[in-house]
């Protein structure tokens, strides 16, 4: 006798399944994430606490300031044989001062790091900063 056959056998007609029960998904509730706002909510509060709400911060993108930066440490790289380097015309906006340098080097960019500026000019040279200089309007007098 085949297997379908003794299932039906002497039992009543859903043998042990239920109604719905082997027919597609039905027991174990759906396939796949189905029922996770519903009858498995506690699966989803314990594997993915942070599903529901908001999390982190994100500023406008008109109100994002994202400078295009450079390190002390490549300057001299970026100087090659020269004496003076303009990082505004090569697309930088910030010096920062990671990094050592042993050349004096003259660079102008739009603006620098306390640290970057103490760096180059204990080096030898000088930066000249080219930013938009407009506290002095609010100075008071």
């Amino acid at each position: 006798m085949g297997i379908k056959a003794n299932k039906h056998r002497g039992r009543n007609r859903y043998h042990g399944r239920g109604k719905k029960a082997g027919r597609g998904a039905g027991k174990r509730g759906g396939r796949g994430n189905a029922g996770m706002n519903k009858h498995r909510v506690m699966t989803r509060i314990k594997y993915m606490p942070k599903h529901w709400g908001m999390h982190g911060f994100n500023r406008h993108p008109s109100l994002r300031n994202v400078n295009a930066t450079v390190n002390v440490s490549q300057l001299e790289e970026l100087a090659g044989d020269g004496d003076s380097v303009n990082l505004t015309e090569m697309g930088f906006d910030k010096l920062l001062g990671s990094g050592r340098i042993s050349k004096a080097l003259t660079v102008t960019v739009s603006e620098a790091s306390a640290r970057a500026t103490e760096k180059i000019e204990a080096a030898g040279g000088s930066v000249e900063t080219s930013g938009d200089d407009d506290w002095d309007e609010w100075e008071e007098e």
